[in-house]
């Protein structure tokens, strides 16, 4: 069970840091809360259990580490810089991460620059193609709530 005080107090930390360096507080971020499963099958139900509650998914890693393979990928939204958002995610999130064995390593995001025309990758909403491949699910078959 992952302790939201504690998931809180790192939250509002990131977003201090960031706002301390400059990044533009109106912009919209990208969130990434970033996920990992021992099993691929495993992880790829929970990411189709996010994805029907509106959430893109990133292409899944497989990494290895201390002789352990692991599968990684991110829960991904564009949100306001907000704490409430952001915790209000974990919330919805958690519950299926814990269901799925998964581990929550946390989220992530990228500065914005209040003076750049564009945001990180270009226009909105480029950061994703429109199908990944690493998960086979059909996007047409599924209902998001």
């Amino acid at each position: 069970m992952y302790n939201l005080t504690e998931l809180r107090q790192e939250t509002d930390e990131i977003i201090k840091n960031l706002l301390a360096d400059g990044s533009d507080p109106e912009a919209l971020y990208i969130i990434e809360h970033h996920v990992a499963h021992h099993n691929f099958d495993k992880l790829e139900k929970l990411v189709v259990d996010a994805y029907k509650l509106g959430y893109e998914i990133s292409e899944a890693e497989e990494v290895e580490e201390d002789g352990n393979v692991f599968f990684v990928c991110d829960i991904v939204s564009e949100i306001n810089l907000n704490a409430d958002l952001i915790t209000a995610q974990q919330k919805e999130l958690l519950p299926l991460i814990e269901k799925a064995g998964a581990e929550y390593e946390g989220w992530g995001t990228y500065f914005e620059d209040p003076n750049d025309e564009d945001d990180e990758y270009g226009n909105d909403g480029e950061f994703f193609e429109e199908h990944d491949e690493d998960f086979d699910f059909d996007e047409e078959e599924i209902v998001r709530h």
